[in-house]
């Protein structure tokens, strides 16, 4: 059994697959999850786990060289918007709807138990080389 870093298998399986320019979400309880897009539930109840504590693992396995937040998320989630400007040099904004678009893309979407507005996430994938 591993000792450390992702436990989830189905977490695990779709990090290990990531290429670059590969794109996953990590996305609040309410996000819509399109019928086409895998989705990894791991949400346990409202709350729990928290987008932030999901993220902060994903980040310890993953590279990233873009990420994408809803425009909304300035207003509607401040607290959650300075961490994520604290954490990443660069962001790119698009409205909700937008986002929701561009679901339809990625290779999977992580739901955790976050029940704060906008807190949803697309990471893009880096080479590391």
């Amino acid at each position: 059994m591993k000792k450390r870093g992702l436990l989830n298998s189905e977490i695990a399986k779709v990090v290990d697959d990531l290429r670059h320019t590969d794109r996953i979400i990590i996305g609040d309880c309410g996000l819509p999850v399109p019928d086409n897009v895998k989705q990894i539930d791991i949400s346990l109840k409202q709350g729990t786990p928290s987008f932030y504590s999901v993220l902060e693992t994903i980040l310890e396995e993953v590279a990233i060289e873009k990420v994408i937040l809803a425009e909304e998320i300035k207003e509607n989630n401040s607290e959650l918007h300075g961490k994520m400007t604290g954490l990443f040099s660069t962001i790119d904004y698009v409205s909700h709807e937008e986002f929701k678009t561009l679901s339809q893309e990625v290779k999977a979407i992580i739901r955790t138990g976050e029940d704060t507005p906008y807190a949803n996430i697309i990471l893009q994938s880096a080479v590391i080389f």
